[in-house]
């Protein structure tokens, strides 16, 4: 099959890089001529991180031009700036564009699909496709239904991304952040509560997190730990607990106050916590070799898929 992927940036370029692995002729467009011509580039690091000694660019044609891009492709994912307007206006040319057998398929993390395909006539063949950062080394993807989302489309968008090397869930619902976002966010509102309210400061919260219950995270699912421990004994803490969980219903204002006092993160030397240049080389490095070393992993054939 012949596939388009729209937006050649941190996500899109990756995302072609792993079908076109897998042998599908792939059109990669993006209005941007550098974002265009930084693509051998930056496949060529995704080889190397991979050790894939695959020919990949030679199944990937550039374009600048949307309408030469989806030109007898049956699949378009779309990896564009996350600006809802933005998406529901590529969405509704893509409809004029595509003949409506054509999957049309949104890499939003957040957004609602149907908010996205707001403006399509032919709703059938819209879902979403959540890819996580980078995609060549975290192989989930949310394939996403709507009220309207045909069957057929998600079976076929579910068999490309598995015959692609990809791990793909059926995401049910279409509700915002669909599974993986939820949970990610849901612990970060408790994270900003309890340094907001004082109980610790962030790094302590982190270390927290890396050297206890995240050490399990990556082979035990949280459900299967409570079936683990019993259901019994996750009552009991419940019943203690859930009261006293954040439920703030906005973002924190803690977080707000921070992004606008310009205390953004590592580049601006604070966010949460404070940052030298070499302390934030330093996670960076850290997370680098993490991911390397998954890359090899998956190489190698030693970790499952979902």
């Amino acid at each position: 099959m012949r596939i388009a992927v729209i937006g050649a940036g941190l996500m899109g370029h990756a995302i072609a890089y792993m079908l076109a692995a897998a042998g599908h002729p792939v059109a990669l467009q993006d209005p941007s001529d550098a974002s265009l011509a930084s693509v051998p580039e930056r496949f060529a690091r995704i080889a190397e991180t991979l050790r894939d000694g695959n020919d990949v660019i030679n199944r990937v044609t550039m374009h600048a031009n949307l309408a030469d891009a989806v030109d007898g492709v049956g699949l378009v994912i779309e990896a564009a700036p996350e600006k809802p307007a933005l998406k529901q206006a590529l969405f509704a040319e893509l409809d004029t564009l595509t003949g409506p057998d054509v999957i049309l398929a949104s890499n939003t993390s957040v957004i609602p699909i149907g908010r996205v395909s707001e403006k399509v006539q032919h709703k059938s063949r819209v879902l979403g496709t959540h890819f996580w950062n980078p995609p060549h080394i975290v192989r989930l993807v949310e394939v996403v239904q709507t009220d309207h989302t045909s069957t057929a489309a998600v079976e076929q968008t579910m068999a490309v991304l598995a015959n692609a090397g990809m791990s793909p869930v059926h995401v049910k619902k279409d509700v915002p952040g669909f599974i993986g976002n939820r949970l990610q966010h849901a612990l970060k509102r408790e994270a900003i509560a309890l340094v907001a309210s004082g109980v610790c400061d962030a790094k302590t919260l982190d270390f927290v997190v890396r050297e206890g219950f995240g050490a399990r995270l990556g082979v035990l699912g949280p459900l299967e730990q409570s079936d683990m421990i019993g259901m019994a004994l996750t009552l009991d803490i419940h019943e203690v607990l859930m009261p006293h969980l954040d439920t703030t219903a906005v973002a924190h204002p803690l977080l707000r106050e921070k992004v606008e006092n310009g205390e953004t993160g590592m580049a601006a030397g604070r966010g949460f916590a404070e940052w030298t240049p070499t302390e934030a080389q330093e996670v960076r490095d850290r997370f680098s070799r993490f991911m390397a070393e998954r890359a090899a992993e998956k190489r190698s054939g030693k970790s499952g898929s979902a």
